[in-house]
């Protein structure tokens, strides 16, 4: 459900207890005031309670209209904001459904998001901003539980079994993975729970059994046990075919994710020729994507579980010019700097912590003749443009894109060229 939520996003990662953490900042704060002069009658009924949502009550335009003159105002010092691109439709986007399961005093079961700030579950039936049937798989799992006796976990006493619930869809394939994240690795009568559940929803095509046996705030555990199906997904993005498992980091939002892509490879100028760095390259999907019009592809993941995923990805889409490596990426770019090597561009794709000066400082010693900043960090992108123009580089444009409509969060394409030191 949606609470305390922006791109369960990557990057760099493969967990989802890795994936970006963001906090509002007091400048977006302020400008959400303003919008919400231009209500909307579509309001959410959690929408008091859960927290997920910063715009709930707001028409759309108006979202819009807040997120571009905010990104207007960040990026005045660095170059044009192009109008920011919205969806068609900014309902139901998200294709990763993630569901806290706890029981209240009075013993009722309960399935959905955190209460903001805190970690008390709001009970929610349906969210406005996730995919439906995700929904509806969530809500049957919730009333399987009596008649199969299963306990929800208890985070106070560390007693229970069922923690969470993360249902993922492919968006362009339509295959569904439910991902039953429990305290222990053993699932009473879990043949038949499966079953049942198929029964009610027969386009499942996975079902995995996630073992998060620590006292932690983190969702997923290190441990996957396939109990349907193959264990992970598949989705095709720009053409290109991916896998997804129950840690892979994939864009929540595949409609926008296509036009933001599409316009990250736009920005990079590519030949053919070009020898490109894929920096916190994850899974590899954007690289893997531009390795078609480029020259070679080097995609750089410090983590290990990312990167074999990639290599899996990239074979799956018969793509030759790309290597991975398990590595930092600002080490490894000062390392080929030191070689005396090249890159014609680096596309990098940061947490949204954003970069830091040790990488930044890599970028510029390495001097690609362009880079592409994609960004889901407003205030850390601001702060990253401030370095890399005072060494060397000048940003041509920015383009916001509303990957997380009725939300605060903005993910952003800028392109940089080198213009000498």
């Amino acid at each position: 459900m949606a609470g305390n939520q922006g791109n369960s996003r990557k990057k760099t990662t493969h967990n989802m207890h890795n994936e970006k953490k963001y906090k509002n900042p007091a400048g977006q704060e302020r400008v959400r005031e303003k919008s919400s002069r231009a209500k909307s009658d579509n309001v959410c009924p959690y929408a008091k309670k859960c927290g997920g949502c910063d715009y709930q009550g707001v028409e759309y335009k108006e979202q819009l209209k807040t997120k571009q003159a905010y990104m207007k105002k960040l990026l005045k010092p660095f170059c044009f904001v192009e109008p920011i691109v919205g969806m068609k439709n900014p309902l139901y986007y998200r294709h990763k459904v993630h569901a806290a399961f706890d029981c209240t005093r009075r013993g009722q079961i309960v399935a959905g998001a955190y209460r903001k700030n805190t970690h008390d579950v709001v009970d929610i039936e349906s969210c406005m901003i996730e995919e439906q049937e995700s929904d509806e798989i969530i809500r049957d799992i919730k009333d399987m539980l009596r008649s199969f006796r299963i306990k929800t976990y208890d985070e106070d006493t560390g007693y229970g079994l069922l923690r969470h619930v993360l249902v993922r869809k492919g968006y362009a394939t339509g295959q569904i993975m439910v991902v039953l994240v429990l305290a222990s690795p053993i699932l009473p009568s879990k043949n038949n729970f499966v079953k049942a559940l198929r029964k009610k929803h027969p386009n499942i095509t996975t079902v995995v059994l996630n073992v998060n046996d620590k006292r932690t705030s983190m969702v997923l555990g290190d441990r996957n046990i396939t109990l349907y199906g193959k264990g992970f997904i598949e989705d095709k993005l720009c053409g290109c075919t991916f896998r997804i498992s129950p840690g892979s980091f994939y864009q929540v939002n595949p409609v926008q994710t296509e036009l933001l892509y599409e316009k990250a490879i736009h920005e990079a100028h590519l030949t053919g020729k070009e020898r490109v760095i894929d920096a916190y390259c994850g899974t590899g999907t954007i690289g893997i994507i531009e390795a078609k019009n480029a020259g070679e592809v080097i995609g750089v993941e410090l983590n290990r579980d990312a990167i074999r995923d990639a290599v899996i990805n990239a074979k799956r889409n018969d793509i030759r010019n790309i290597r991975f490596y398990n590595d930092d990426a600002g080490e490894f770019m000062v390392e080929m700097a030191q070689k005396g090597e090249k890159a014609d561009v680096v596309i990098m794709d940061p947490p949204r912590t954003g970069s830091d000066e040790a990488f930044l400082s890599s970028v510029v010693k390495l001097a690609p003749e362009r880079v592409v900043y994609v960004s889901c960090g407003p205030e850390t992108l601001a702060r990253d443009l401030k370095y890399l123009t005072k060494h060397g580089y000048a940003v041509k444009r920015a383009t916001p894109y509303d990957c997380f409509p009725f939300t605060s969060h903005i993910e952003t394409v800028c392109c940089l060229t080198f213009q000498g030191r």
